[in-house]
């Protein structure tokens, strides 16, 4: 009984830990860079394809045989996504967003074809300094009890781990 409850727990953790995503935030109006870089040290990049999707849908960037290939780039992206293509051959991907909108908010991947991997990013887009200057003190309340959650999730994932320990031990 108690190593099945171990093993749930353990694995439980595991599987937290495998879909966790980077996260990375922003203000509306500023600029984001969304990381992605390959892991394979041996790169050559007239045979490597990245692909930046939003949502699994929007085309935000495509890098063809090391070329920008901006042809089927959603409207959305044009002239506000770049990428820094002096770090291609150091195997980073990354791209910049400028002028962020509530529309970016949400999940970008990054798919690097040569090696098959993926990299996904979840963007969350906060108003700016001054617009939460502005805002009333029961929204001010509202992102303290959302904190207040995020602290008792990493406290549930200790729970995880440390329980299981403790059993075995015992």
């Amino acid at each position: 009984m108690i190593t099945s409850f171990s093993f749930i727990c353990v694995f439980a953790v595991l599987i937290n830990k495998v879909s966790l995503q980077e996260t990375v935030e922003a203000v509306i109006g500023g600029s984001v860079v969304l990381p992605c870089s390959s892991t394979e040290r041996a790169l050559k990049l007239q045979d490597i394809d990245v692909h930046w999707r939003h949502n699994d849908s929007k085309i935000v960037y495509d890098i063809i045989k090391c070329q920008d290939s901006l042809q089927k780039q959603d409207p959305q992206y044009k002239n506000r996504a770049e990428t820094f293509p002096d770090e291609h051959l150091r195997g980073n991907f990354s791209i910049k967003i400028n002028h962020l909108t509530h529309d970016d908010a949400g999940e970008f991947s990054c798919f690097i074809t040569h090696s098959s991997e993926q990299k996904t990013v979840q963007l969350i887009i906060n108003e700016s300094t001054a617009e939460k200057g502005n805002k009333s003190t029961d929204q001010g309340n509202n992102r303290e009890e959302a904190g207040t959650a995020v602290v008792t999730s990493s406290t549930l994932l200790w729970v995880y781990i440390v329980l299981p320990v403790v059993l075995l031990i015992l």
